[in-house]
Formats: structure tokens, C-alpha cells, sequence
């Protein structure tokens, strides 16, 4: 791991180590949105999900509630998973947790939903966008599920800088492998009873 990349996963490593979920801006309680997408594109509970750069998002939780069975959670912070392990207790067990810079990330499994709510946005390069198209390219049988902050949305997250979208800049980056199925956007109040704004765009394989 270069400098940048190791300065990178510090960041995200304090973050998870010296704030509690009402300390971050992106904590949801019920992730019902990502939810309702997931649910209705999912063939039944086996289908193969992940959650990119899910840190310890409650996300995980309801789907082990809702009895789907093949639930994977990646994040480049090793501590925001313990976190999300430690509150799942037993339950844990039954998710595959994989530590890594999404970019970085190598897998022979095909996934039928990959889910990302803020993670997408914090690749800033070009080099970074294609690696993360190119491994979504192999690793994903059918849908995929962006959510990134919106034209409307902050310009930094967690103090840093992030790339905002709309439609038609998400289906560009993904045209080539993926047809749109549907965008909207919707306000995201944060703990701190502020406003964000998101744009989700959900994609099917062609």
C-alpha cells in the first residue's frame, strides 16, 4: 500500500476508532432506502449481496433480520467492522467480512447485488473510477446500487473531498456493462439534523 493509500486508511481507521455513529454524518438507523431497492431486485434469500464500504451501517443487520443468507460487508477500515461484528454478536458469523481499499479488491465470486451508499464518491481520480467500474465489470451477475451525493449534495465528507453525481454522469461511468433502471434522489438528515442530499441509481447488467 502506497503513502497516499496508507494515509487514506489512517484516516478512516480514526474515524471508526473515536466516533460513535451519532458522531458521523452518513449513520442511518433504518437504511430503508437501500433496503427497499435491495429487496425488490433480490431472486430470493440466498441471493449473493454486498455492501461496499458498509463500515458498521446497520444495513448488514436488517437484511440478517429479513433472513438473507449470503451477505458480504467491505470497507477499508478494519476497526468499523469490528464495530459492526461486536453489535451483531453470534450473528456475525454468518457474514463474510472483507477488509480492503475498494480499489484494491479481488475476488472470483459474482455477486447479484452490489450495494454502495457513499462509498462510490470518495474515488476523486480517474484511475480510481476505472478500477472500481473494471472490478464491478467481473464481479457482478446483476444488479448494482449507487448512492452518491448529489449535485446538491456536500462537496467533502469526513473532511474530505468527494465527487458529486447526477443520472446522467452515473450512466456514463456505467453505460458500457450496465443499463439504467431507475434514479431519484432523496434528502438524507444526518444525526446532527443536517441536510444531504443523495442521488441512487440502480443498474442491471446487460
Amino acid at each position: 500500500m502506497n503513502s497516499e493509500k496508507q494515509n487514506y486508511k489512517d484516516h478512516w481507521e480514526n474515524v471508526y476508532e473515536t466516533k460513535n455513529p451519532n458522531e458521523v454524518s452518513w449513520t442511518q438507523k433504518v437504511p430503508q432506502t437501500s433496503l427497499n431497492l435491495i429487496e425488490k431486485v433480490s431472486k430470493d434469500k440466498s441471493s449473493k449481496i454486498i455492501d461496499i464500504g458498509g463500515g458498521d451501517s446497520n444495513l448488514v443487520d436488517f437484511l440478517l433480520e429479513k433472513g438473507f443468507k449470503n451477505i458480504s460487508v467491505l470497507d477499508i477500515s478494519a476497526k468499523a467492522l469490528e464495530k459492526a461484528k461486536t453489535r451483531l454478536g453470534a450473528q456475525a458469523e454468518n457474514v463474510d467480512w472483507i477488509v480492503t481499499d475498494i480499489t484494491e479488491f479481488k475476488t472470483n465470486t459474482e455477486y447479484d447485488i452490489w450495494h454502495d451508499r457513499a462509498a462510490f464518491h470518495f474515488l476523486t481520480t480517474e484511475d480510481e473510477i476505472k478500477k472500481y467500474v473494471e472490478i464491478v465489470r467481473s464481479a457482478v451477475s446483476d444488479t448494482l446500487i449507487i448512492g452518491t451525493f448529489s449535485l446538491d449534495g456536500p462537496q467533502k465528507c469526513s473532511g474530505l473531498p468527494i465527487l458529486q453525481y447526477n443520472e446522467e454522469r452515473l450512466k456514463n461511468i456505467f453505460s458500457q456493462d450496465f443499463e439504467l433502471v431507475k434514479s431519484f434522489t432523496e434528502n438524507h438528515i444526518t444525526p446532527f439534523n443536517t441536510v444531504q442530499n443523495f442521488i441512487f441509481c440502480q443498474f442491471k447488467k446487460k
